[in-house]
């Protein structure tokens, strides 16, 4: 399910889709991302919002990041890949690799804030990926995420 303000980012301002067919080929790309999910615009009504909203950061900060729609049948994939556990959400990449995300509808002034500390990160572990390594020993109750070796 789609509805026609996630199609005008396609159709009217060119964005690409993210699908099964291209994934690796597109995140393999060496550029800054952000990747839009929407997830059931029915279910999750602010993806409609984060579709008008969209083209105007990428106006704001023009030539600092590509957007792009994520096809729905890989957002199962980009939600466990990611932590993504509210929509809809956006999800920055550098040359594949992640750099931050931003869920749900935000004032404009978080947007600005948000973006460039985001864009200016060093890319992380993806926060999806990892095994929970949890220390045993008497008095330790921390458990950390290790990356997958």
């Amino acid at each position: 399910m789609t509805s026609p303000l996630i199609d005008q980012l396609t159709g009217q301002h060119g964005y690409p889709v993210v699908t099964p067919d291209g994934l690796d080929a597109f995140l393999a790309r060496e550029t800054t991302l952000a990747l839009f999910l929407s997830e059931d615009p029915k279910r999750y009504p602010e993806s409609n919002d984060v579709a008008v909203i969209l083209p105007q950061l990428a106006a704001a900060f023009a030539g600092r990041f590509e957007p792009a729609v994520v096809a729905r049948e890989l957002e199962p994939l980009f939600k466990q890949r990611y932590d993504i556990a509210v929509w809809p959400c956006l999800v920055f990449l550098r040359n594949g690799r992640f750099l931050g995300k931003i869920s749900k509808v935000r004032d404009w002034s978080d947007y600005l804030e948000r973006i460039p500390a985001i864009l200016d990160s060093e890319p992380k572990h993806n926060p999806g990926v990892g095994i929970p390594v949890v220390d045993a020993s008497p008095g330790k109750v921390q458990a950390q995420e290790q990356p997958h070796a």
